[in-house]
């Protein structure tokens, strides 16, 4: 590594980074809930995968459990975006949960892939990691039907009723890159291989792993912000790498970084997932200009102009009770609201 002038540390901010519209809206969905109903509001799973925001929401009297047999019956629910089977709507239901479904609308339109081939009786392929929630909701709309696929090399397992009827659906989190040799892999076993419709990876994983591709070239080093549970979060690390970033870490606040990691280096990149508020990524950048990154440059190679609305049954109770919107994309979970 050449000697670093201190003028020239400077610091790449990828753009799109962040709060996509699907976490943006199931954030907003527990916030709301918790302001129309007060605390408690229990959420099936993590709301997103993220540590900040889920404490966050934890302090203002969200309750996070992992089935809804360990929610008291009739209590206000919220579904994470990440989605959930038919059976856990059935036990929601027959626990008479009053349920907010804050799965990612992306997320949905991979379900309704699902459902409408295994009406058609085709062989489904899903690529996506096994006991990721999103992928254990999507398996659970035709179980029959569905085989998961985690990696290139799981092709090799696929066994088909009809190497002419089968159909490929991912994961909506992954890496584009590593999906795509996995839908090659399996081209090659089944040349017949249906594609979905429309793309399953969602918009907001490909924009973030186009910016750090953009950027990962010049890296000497990349900060991901982003918890270890969160799927897009880790790809960024790996995209990073792929890219030519010369080292790539992935941290959940600016505390967890290393010293160690900065010597010697000019050009740190900076990312966030896109489950991640953007005052996580602030606080990685102030923590950075304090060690002398002084010249911060986004790099944007999109501009997101897409939000959700919020799931409609919410959406019409706080229209009915006079609670006027608070929607404003990437914002850190807001403090509680009275009525």
């Amino acid at each position: 590594m050449s000697v670093v002038d201190a003028d020239s540390k400077r610091i790449l901010l990828a753009a799109p980074r962040g709060y996509c519209a699907g976490v943006d809206r199931a954030v907003e969905a527990v916030e709301r809930a918790l302001q129309l109903h007060g605390a408690p509001v229990y959420v099936r799973k993590e709301i997103v995968h993220n540590k900040f925001v889920v404490e966050t929401l934890t302090d203002r009297g969200a309750i996070f459990v992992e089935e809804v047999d360990e929610i008291p019956e009739g209590a206000v629910t919220v579904f994470s975006a990440h989605g959930v089977s038919p059976q856990v709507h059935a036990d929601a239901e027959a626990r008479s949960l009053r349920t907010i479904d804050a799965t990612c609308p992306l997320v949905t339109k991979v379900h309704r892939e699902a459902v409408r081939f295994a009406e058609r009786d085709y062989d489904i392929v899903l690529v996506g990691h096994k006991g990721h929630e999103e992928v254990e909701g999507t398996y659970g709309e035709a179980p029959d039907h569905i085989q998961i696929v985690g990696t290139p090399e799981d092709v090799d397992q696929v066994v088909v009723r009809d190497p002419e009827r089968v159909v490929w659906i991912s994961q909506t989190t992954l890496s584009v890159d590593e999906t795509m040799e996995t839908v090659g892999r399996l081209r090659q076993r089944f040349p017949a291989l249906i594609d979905p419709p429309s793309d399953d990876i969602c918009y907001a994983t490909q924009n973030r792993q186009e910016a750090v591709k953009a950027i990962g070239a010049q890296a000497d080093v990349m900060v991901v912000v982003g918890s270890a549970n969160s799927s897009n979060s880790v790809r960024l690390v790996e995209v990073a790498l792929e890219a030519g970033a010369g080292a790539s870490y992935r941290v959940d606040k600016a505390a967890e970084l290393d010293p160690k990691w900065f010597e010697g280096v000019n050009t740190v990149g900076v990312t966030s997932g896109a489950s991640v508020p953007e005052i996580l990524v602030k606080d990685v950048i102030t923590w950075l200009q304090d060690r002398g990154f002084g010249e911060v440059e986004e790099v944007r190679t999109q501009v997101e102009t897409i939000t959700f609305a919020l799931p409609r049954n919410l959406k019409n109770d706080l229209k009915n009770n006079g609670l006027l919107p608070l929607h404003v994309k990437g914002r850190s979970p807001a403090p509680n609201h009275t009525r």
